[in-house]
């Protein structure tokens, strides 16, 4: 098999399909080297191509909650009292730095998820 850059989205399917048929190549052998390079040729063209934005805010919160079984009052020491909660929730207030941080501290919420713009 021929490896080239993917330029196109022929290209990219078909490194798809090599990357199924290679899947569970032993590592250090040729055929897991091949799956190496087409994994990191289709991760560079799926950055450009496929850019996957991070999640709204508010949303990722509601995520984690539902992971942790959260409830709203349990956001408490992280956002504040109930009102604040509720004003957060709804979007009628943004999260602040403070908040941002106290969230990604103990409830672990990604950064990134947490200061992109609320929709």
């Amino acid at each position: 098999m021929e490896i080239r850059p993917i330029k196109t989205e022929a290209d990219y399917k078909n490194a798809l399909a090599n990357i199924e048929r290679l899947w569970g190549a032993e590592v250090n052998t040729p055929g897991g080297d091949t799956l190496d390079i087409l994994l990191t040729l289709v991760e560079a063209y799926e950055n450009r191509h496929h850019p996957i934005d991070p999640p709204d805010p508010i949303e990722a919160i509601k995520f984690r909650m539902e992971q942790m079984g959260l409830s709203r009052k349990d956001l408490e020491p992280y956002i504040g009292n109930r009102g604040r909660v509720s004003e957060v929730l709804n979007r009628q207030r943004a999260l602040s730095l403070n908040m941002i941080r106290r969230l990604h501290t103990h409830l672990h919420i990604p950064l990134e998820s947490l200061i992109g713009p609320s929709e």
